[in-house]
């Protein structure tokens, strides 16, 4: 009687796996993709080496004037010697530690909210839309405990950016949500309240939000009353964002399938129950993509508050390079500030993807 011994499996062909058929599959599929990608690799081998040299290899990193920038290359000594301008703005340099204790406090109470076992989320971030603000404030403004008062006209940089896209953010949101459901309702007022608040703030640019609500809002209020110009800028950015949040939130609304609205009524919940426990779980996580569009186009729109007297760090950059001793550095000035704001917005970005993908249930077509 004959055995048969099976011979073991051969490989797959080395251009059926690995970079070599990911390379022919997504770079040399056809002529045209071929062609563009000799183009791409082309314009690549171009730019980068040049500028690579021109930023990191012949740039100057240390030194304290001008005169340091002696090798042709990027003189990062400007922003260097003025990081604490572009992250503080007029901020008094000895009380420098009161923001950055507000920005460590917020990171340590951040942390336990991505950690999966931590049973407290709900109470951590209630303090931290609520509580966490109060801290922040009386840190930043002072006037209490024996800190030095700071007004908020000397708020600006980076500190001023953050303030402005995290407020705007935590304001603009909740009152989005109401106004997409507002606009969805069945009673007449309230829908027509809703359409013509979105419709309002989306039809008027933001710089005119905020050109408005600093020069005009003062003239409509009691004579000697004093409304803050940065909580000014504060309300006009958030009521102008809450319209596109309202939007956005309303189209994720249109995707639930009718049958969950029934399914909400079949069970006996009232109105604000299937909203909140069957309907907007599944719309806001339909429209997560969208929602931090919005929130990263409001953290570039900060920039928009020099015109009302604000200086953010772009603003605080560009004053920076008004300069005489540092004239003629303003590539350097800018590909900072792009560099900050790409990591950030990158990093939301990155964020979004990743609570798609925890929130994902297996749902999505195909």
């Amino acid at each position: 009687m004959s055995t048969h011994t099976r011979a073991p499996d051969l490989p797959p062909p080395s251009t059926a796996i690995g970079p070599v058929a990911w390379a022919r599959k997504n770079l040399f599929s056809s002529w045209l993709n071929t062609l563009m990608t000799v183009a791409a690799v082309y314009v690549l081998m171009v730019t980068v080496p040049p500028l690579f040299q021109w930023a990191i290899l012949n740039a100057d990193w240390i030194g304290t004037t001008r005169e340091d920038c002696d090798s042709g290359g990027a003189c990062w000594v400007f922003v260097a010697v003025r990081w604490d301008q572009f992250m503080y703005g007029l901020y008094p340099e000895t009380e420098y530690w009161r923001i950055n204790t507000a920005g460590i406090l917020l990171v340590l109470l951040a942390i336990p909210l991505f950690i999966d076992r931590f049973a407290y989320k709900l109470w951590l971030g209630l303090f931290i839309l609520f509580g966490y603000p109060v801290i922040a404030f009386y840190l930043f403004s002072g006037g209490v405990f024996g800190l030095e008062p700071v007004e908020t006209t000397r708020w600006g940089g980076l500190t001023l950016t953050l303030i402005l896209a995290s407020v705007g953010m935590a304001a603009s949101f909740p009152l989005g949500v109401l106004l997409a459901l507002g606009r969805r309702s069945k009673m007449p007022i309230v829908k027509s309240v809703s359409v013509v608040f979105i419709e309002f703030w989306r039809g008027v640019p933001l710089i005119t939000v905020l050109f408005m609500s600093s020069v005009m809002l003062p003239l409509f209020l009691p004579e000697g009353t004093y409304f803050d110009k940065l909580l000014r800028a504060m309300i006009g950015i958030a009521l102008f964002q809450s319209a596109y949040i309202a939007e956005v939130v309303r189209g994720g609304l249109q995707a639930i399938p009718k049958g969950q609205y029934e399914a909400a009524q079949a069970l006996g919940l009232s109105y604000w129950k299937s909203m909140g426990f069957i309907i907007l779980p599944q719309a806001l996580k339909l429209v997560i993509p969208g929602i931090v569009n919005t929130f990263i186009a409001l953290f570039k729109d900060t920039t928009l508050v020099l015109i009302i007297g604000l200086f953010d760090m772009l603003a605080m950059i560009q004053a920076a390079l008004a300069d005489p001793n540092w004239l003629g550095y303003s590539i350097e000035g800018f590909a900072f500030a792009a560099l900050v704001y790409w990591i950030f917005c990158f990093g939301m970005s990155r964020y979004s993807l990743a609570l798609e993908r925890k929130l994902d249930t297996g749902h999505s077509r195909k």
